[in-house]
């Protein structure tokens, strides 16, 4: 397994991290279980959740994709071989029922979910710790633009040294290794960096932000933080919610597919996304690719990208998903995509 440095934090993550929104939902314990032993053993040891999974976000089942975790973990041990990552959600987005629908960046709401996080996974520190999405209006979970609604609507805002300061006193109480952010603008990243430099407190060590061959936003100013701030992305949705594993093409919807299953999912089925994964398509082909292996070796090859995290509903898809980052793609292939993004870039942000 390919190492990569996370952000400027000094220590390096495999190149695949694994997604766990599914327990707990799609999966049962024993298929969460057999998910993480099998990603262990390949030296995937970097594993990610949050306190509002499993997805869709339900009060029944909150929490449990941490809890389970936390299962395998009292039962397996290995704790010291693992980079942790949870997150904390924001208000609005994850729904009253988290925390009684207390969920500001403040410092006493940030120690009671990292408390109940700690709980269920049942460990006494977590190695990278994210905010979900920003606490303010803005362009995020398929948002592009940016109105005058929210550019005056600064109510309930808690401002980010405030955010930053309780983040890191947990730092300092050994709670937390690493803080990152999840969700951000350009604007918010370097925020979190100037107070940092400015206050003398914890800079942030990564973004979890989408990118995907359907979504390559990231790169209109995130890269160039990335270089320049050394501030890793942890990219979410590479397969953009399964469309570019194939399984979607030409109107196809699998039972059990995240797709077929809820209907909120609904980013990635416009007609110009389905027009351009048929290209992807093809282009994989072409090379005698599947288009699994062309959407996750063009994340791997981005000088900007510390890890992807790639999640599964079934063992299968996970081996798959792994191997697929033993495929290095060729400049030609690397071309055949700009071809297409240029035709039809970013049809789903």
């Amino acid at each position: 397994m390919k190492l990569n440095p996370l952000g400027q934090s000094g220590i390096l993550v495999p190149e695949i991290c694994l997604g766990t929104m599914t327990f707990g939902e799609q999966n049962t314990q024993a298929e969460a279980f057999e998910q993480l032993s099998y990603a262990l053993d390949q030296g995937l040891y970097f594993w990610d959740t949050a306190e509002m999974y499993p997805v869709p976000p339900k009060q029944e089942t909150q929490g449990s994709t941490e809890q389970m975790i936390g299962n395998w973990i009292t039962q397996n041990g290995q704790r010291d071989k693992l980079f942790l990552a949870s997150k904390i959600a924001g208000p609005q987005q994850g729904g009253s029922h988290i925390r009684d629908g207390q969920t500001k960046f403040i410092e006493s709401e940030i120690t009671t979910a990292l408390d109940a996080s700690l709980k269920r996974l049942q460990t006494d520190y977590i190695d990278l710790y994210q905010l979900h999405w920003p606490q303010r209006p803005t362009n995020f979970f398929g948002k592009l633009g940016y109105s005058n609604d929210d550019a005056f609507n600064k109510q309930d805002i808690t401002p980010l040294e405030q955010t930053l300061e309780a983040l890191s006193k947990e730092v300092k109480k050994g709670r937390i290794r690493y803080i990152g952010l999840s969700n951000e603008t350009p604007w918010g990243t370097l925020k979190f960096l100037h107070l940092a430099e400015k206050l003398g407190l914890e800079k942030v060590v990564s973004v979890q932000n989408p990118y995907n061959l359907l979504n390559r936003t990231y790169e209109i100013g995130m890269a160039e933080i990335a270089q320049y701030e050394e501030v890793g992305l942890l990219a979410y949705s590479p397969l953009a919610f399964g469309y570019l594993t194939g399984k979607f093409r030409h109107g196809a919807r699998p039972a059990n597919a995240r797709i077929s299953l809820f209907s909120r999912f609904s980013r990635y089925s416009n007609p110009e996304s389905e027009w351009a994964t048929e290209q992807y398509a093809l282009l994989a082909e072409k090379h005698n690719l599947s288009l699994t292996q062309l959407a996750l070796a063009f994340i791997k090859q981005q000088f900007f990208v510390s890890s992807t995290i790639i999640g599964a509903t079934n063992l299968e898809q996970l081996k798959e998903n792994i191997a697929a980052f033993e495929v290095t793609l060729s400049d030609e292939i690397l071309q055949g995509v700009e071809d297409i993004h240029r035709q039809q870039p970013n049809p789903a942000p």
